[in-house]
């Protein structure tokens, strides 16, 4: 999947990463929540910055207590830097464990169909059935993936044109329609 180019946080350094590392943007996307998208996505960068590269194994590999510290240290990788360590470290642990530490094997082992993705990646530590959607979108709509019934599996994200989750955030300005999305149906939500 090296053939995309992502601007979801919105600083080229990130977005590069995010862009040619999969276990990346699987972070990004794990830290992507009760916390600004751009800056969800910027984590993967600041934790390579600490650990002198991005290496699945390593983060698997490292002493809990220090990764924690890494992830909280400021700026840290998220609002909950602590806690989201200890995720994104259980997430490496399970890649690692079940493909091999090759984070494209969720969509691409066996061949599967958008269907049996979508039932991998709700598999994921930290993946509820909403974060699997928007991550299977992502693949879609931006990583290149094309397995049959991805758009059917990520639901309402898999639409065409859509402005509702980070799948749909190419630039600044769509960002700017995500979050105005966002926004509306919070609103929507406490009203009804």
């Amino acid at each position: 999947m090296a053939t995309r180019k992502l601007c979801i946080a919105q600083d080229p350094k990130a977005d590069e990463l995010l862009s040619t590392d999969d276990f990346a943007l699987l972070v990004g996307m794990a830290l992507d929540q009760q916390f600004p998208m751009e800056h969800a996505f910027r984590g993967p960068q600041k934790i390579a910055e600490r650990m002198g590269g991005f290496d699945i194994h390593r983060i698997a590999q490292a002493d809990p207590a220090e990764f924690e510290e890494l992830g909280a240290t400021p700026p840290a990788i998220h609002r909950y830097g602590r806690s989201m360590a200890r995720r994104v470290q259980e997430l490496a642990r399970y890649i690692v464990e079940h493909y091999d530490g090759r984070t494209s094997g969720l969509w691409t082992d066996g061949n599967p169909d958008g269907k049996e993705v979508l039932k991998r990646l709700k598999a994921l530590p930290g993946f509820g059935d909403q974060k699997a959607r928007i991550f299977l979108a992502l693949l879609g709509k931006q990583g290149g993936f094309e397995a049959k019934g991805w758009r059917e599996a990520a639901g309402a994200y898999g639409e065409r044109d859509s402005r509702r989750s980070v799948a749909d955030v190419t630039d600044a300005e769509s960002l700017a329609q995500v979050r105005e999305f966002k926004k509306q149906a919070k609103a929507a939500a406490k009203a009804g």
